[in-house]
């Protein structure tokens, strides 16, 4: 610890008189224990849990006061672990981190080594956290979908959400690979917007979330990728072609599924849950690595937006009111 300061900046979520307010403070670091890594945090990101975590959401955090922050990719300060190595760069994603453990929206983490990824060759910092647990989860859906015979001769796939943070990553990965995507979103959005993500064609919430009570709908699609949940989910699984795989990631719409066996027993559909939050390792490198390498996608900075801390609570407020788009980064150092 000798190298650096005793102090670092976090933002701090507390409650104060039934509020939760955010504000930048100076933390202690902690001792490392066997096993654990210092990790001085170059960039994070933030994500629709970051957003309730700061408003007390106790199903994303649960005691407070507690720094946000899914995400982080940086290069190791100290480390006990045998498996890293001070100077290494590394990505921190998912398990506890930002949600009941101090999360990447500070200068510095510390974390157990079994949370941490070897940063692929091919990124720095800031392209990592361009995807983050965002992009992880676009890319583990799609990975998902090809695990389960999803094939682009199949059809169309739907994309819902498709200018937030997973969708957009989804739509272009799955066009690299061939696929016809479908953007759905709240809104019709302008054609400009559709084109930038890969998207052939969109539909509004009139489509995608039918409300009609019908136990079927007319197939429209042969696939999709869902990120809201509740009735939209339905709706994808009502829609879907024979052999058609939905896989559910998300559940900003409602954890409700509320339907008939009918689409899964009369045309085989399939439906499949993506869990970034603990999801093993060995798939963890490998889908990293896709999105490094195969599925590696050019950056449309149009659609990345970087923050510090000190301006990142605009952002967070964007997003709670379901107006954010694309990406946002969060520098640190």
């Amino acid at each position: 610890m000798s190298t650096i300061n005793n102090t670092f900046k976090a933002l701090r979520v507390e409650e104060v008189e039934g509020n939760y307010v955010s504000e930048i403070k100076e933390m202690p670091h902690e001792e490392l224990e066997k096993g654990e890594v210092l990790v001085k945090v170059q960039y994070s990101s933030l994500n629709y849990k970051d957003a309730l975590s700061t408003i007390g959401n106790k199903g994303v955090t649960r005691k407070y006061p507690h720094t946000p922050g899914i995400d982080a990719a940086g290069v190791v300060e100290t480390s006990k672990s045998e498996h890293f190595k001070a100077g290494d760069l590394v990505i921190v994603t998912s398990y506890e981190l930002g949600m009941n453990h101090p999360g990447g929206f500070a200068e510095y983490i510390k974390v157990p080594e079994g949370w941490v990824v070897p940063m692929p060759k091919e990124f720095t910092a800031r392209e990592a956290m361009i995807f983050g647990t965002a992009g992880f989860t676009a890319a583990l859906s799609v990975y998902r979908l090809l695990q389960n015979g999803q094939k682009p001769e199949m059809g169309p796939v739907v994309v819902t959400g498709a200018l937030g943070g997973v969708g957009s990553i989804a739509a272009q990965i799955l066009r690299k690979l061939n696929f016809e995507v479908i953007a759905a979103n709240y809104e019709l959005a302008p054609e400009a917007e559709i084109e930038k993500i890969g998207a052939f064609s969109q539909i509004d919430r009139n489509t995608s979330d039918d409300t009609s009570g019908r136990p079927m709908l007319k197939t429209q699609w042969a696939g999709a990728i869902d990120v809201v949940g509740g009735n939209t989910l339905t709706t994808m699984l009502k829609g879907c072609k024979p052999l058609g795989n939905v896989t559910t990631c998300g559940n900003i719409g409602s954890g409700d599924l509320n339907m008939t066996v009918y689409p899964f027993i009369l045309r085989g559909v399939s439906l499949l849950g993506v869990d970034s939050q603990n999801c093993p390792m060995e798939i963890r490198k490998e889908v990293w690595a896709l999105l490094a390498d195969k599925w590696a996608l050019d950056v449309n900075e149009e659609m990345v937006k970087e923050a510090t801390l000190d301006t990142l609570k605009c952002h967070i407020d964007l997003m709670l009111d379901k107006k954010s788009r694309g990406r946002v980064i969060v520098k640190l150092s």
